[in-house]
């Protein structure tokens, strides 16, 4: 200060407590100053120093970056703050308050990933309130290399269109399985009858539906066939065709109960599906026969695709970038009846008559996961169906066992305590959810640390749509993958090759399709 009028608050310091603040009724009167402290304020003068030499340190007092106080009083601050500590840690509780109260970053918690594909799919896509994952995973898996191909920013294949058609092959399919029923003498009480009269046409599908849904019907984009207010919430329409259903099931049991021919039950399935069909384009739309697609692609220029048809359109454009014949579905189910190295297939679980049947392939997780870098280090992304509810945080979108804290909210365990065998065997574990794997995090040793994710909730969960998977999340509740056999070892291709076990209609294997 080179006046003696100079305050400390026109040089822009200030002390509040023992952090400086703004003080303009503090002066310097003189060239000798005096110190003076209080328990908001601390200020002082030249005059406390009888020698020039003296410091303000000399006094008990010292300023640290913009902290000044006495000392002895920041000694036993400390000594406060670390007895705080020490009880805060003591409290489960207030573990959890923290981690309620703390927000989290997520570009803190994920890793770079050493792999990802070069396109991702653009926009987000949304099922809305349906349960349609298994079919909007399938078609953002095929619009990568589309996108690619027709040099494209944006693309979105319609799930309206394979929705509508699989309605009504899933209606046709539950018919012939009432037919069936009968042929094996199972009674309308019996378990498995039962189980399919309970739930006789689900939004639910797995990945074999969807290859038979595509070879037979084949895709349109989707501004050829748009969404509808049906195709977006779902369950009005399907209370209306399962109620329809049954009332189809029980004038087809008494029917086949009377002895009538095979041509008498084809004949009146043929007028019920007629219904059917009927039913299901007035709520969701006819689907177009043909189509002719306008878009721009990255540099803006205009291109016209048909007239074509849906089949055309798949067998043209499709299926030599993304051709599901080359498909491998594996699971990973470790329940001690279930060997690895077999195929499974599930009873009654199919949607076209007629059509390629739901074979999984058991494998060790080792080999999901491999598949799974050398599939996304190739460009390609991989369709998996997992559990999605334990441990999730939506909003963020992450995959993690260690995130929530349940035993510091409820004062008991909530670890994995079960084996995956026995949460399958338990009811504790199944397919629920099918998504996207199209990054991965790789350690030093080239083993995945996390994944990243492309879900179908639009872009208002994770980060902007996309997810991130641990390593240990993943070995816990993924259970199904689908990769190109190109990435598999032989063993495991010739695997395929084998007469699948049948599994029981309920079991979890096929809970994706429920």
């Amino acid at each position: 200060m080179t006046q003696p009028h100079e305050t400390l608050a026109s040089k822009g310091l200030f002390i509040d407590g023992c952090r400086a603040a703004r003080a303009p009724s503090l002066k310097v009167a003189s060239a000798g100053f005096d110190c003076y402290t209080s328990d908001t304020m601390f200020y002082f003068t030249r005059s406390a120093m009888t020698q020039p030499h003296e410091t303000l340190a000399s006094k008990g007092l010292f300023i640290d970056g913009c902290r000044a106080a006495r000392a002895p009083s920041l000694k036993v601050a400390r000594e406060l703050l670390e007895k705080f500590q020490k009880e805060f840690e003591k409290d489960p509780k207030n573990r959890l308050a923290q981690n309620v109260c703390t927000k989290v970053d997520l570009k803190d918690l994920c890793q770079k990933r050493t792999s990802q594909v070069d396109v991702e799919g653009r926009p987000p896509s949304n099922q809305k309130v349906t349960g349609r994952c298994w079919l909007f995973a399938c078609l953002n898996a095929i619009r990568v290399p589309l996108m690619r191909q027709f040099q494209l920013d944006e693309l979105e294949l319609s799930p309206a269109y394979l929705f509508f058609w699989d309605k009504v092959e899933r209606s046709n399919y539950f018919l012939n399985n009432v037919v069936e029923m009968w042929r094996r003498g199972e009674t309308v009480e019996g378990r498995l009858f039962s189980f399919l009269l309970r739930e006789p046409l689900e939004d639910g599908g797995q990945w074999h539906m969807v290859h038979n849904l595509v070879s037979k019907h084949g895709l349109v984009p989707k501004q050829c066939y748009q969404e509808s207010v049906t195709s977006e919430s779902s369950r009005r329409f399907n209370q209306i065709l399962t109620s329809k259903l049954r009332e189809f099931a029980k004038d087809l049991y008494t029917l086949l109960a009377k002895g009538s021919s095979d041509a008498d039950v084809q004949s009146t399935i043929e007028q019920m599906m007629e219904t059917v069909y009927r039913i299901a384009s007035i709520c969701l739309g006819t689907p177009p026969t043909t189509f002719t697609w306008e878009y721009y692609d990255k540099n803006k220029a205009y291109n016209r695709l048909g007239p074509i048809t849906p089949l055309e359109f798949y067998e043209k454009h499709v299926k030599p970038v993304f051709n599901f014949d080359d498909k491998v579905c594996l699971v990973n189910d470790t329940r001690p009846s279930n060997p690895f190295g077999d195929t499974y297939t599930v009873d009654c679980l199919g949607n076209v008559v007629g059509g390629i049947p739901t074979v999984y392939n058991n494998q060790a997780i080792e080999v999901f996961m491999q598949s799974i870098v050398d599939s996304v280090k190739a460009n390609e992304p991989v369709w998996f169906g997992c559990e999605v509810v334990k441990r999730c945080e939506l909003k963020r979108g992450i995959f993690d066992v260690d995130y929530f804290d349940y035993e510091a909210l409820f004062g008991t365990t909530f670890t994995l305590g079960m084996s995956r065998a026995d949460r399958l065997i338990y009811g504790e574990s199944c397919m629920g959810h099918a998504m996207l794997f199209t990054g991965v995090s790789l350690d030093a040793d080239g083993k995945p640390v996390k994944f990243r994710v492309e879900n179908s909730w639009g872009d208002d969960t994770g980060e902007k749509g996309f997810f991130t998977m641990t390593r240990d999340w993943f070995k816990e509740f993924v259970f199904e993958v689908v990769v190109d056999k190109k990435y598999l070892p032989a063993d495991v291709i010739a695997a395929n090759s084998k007469e699948p076990k049948v599994l029981p209609a309920w079991d979890p294997m096929g809970a994706l399709a429920h």
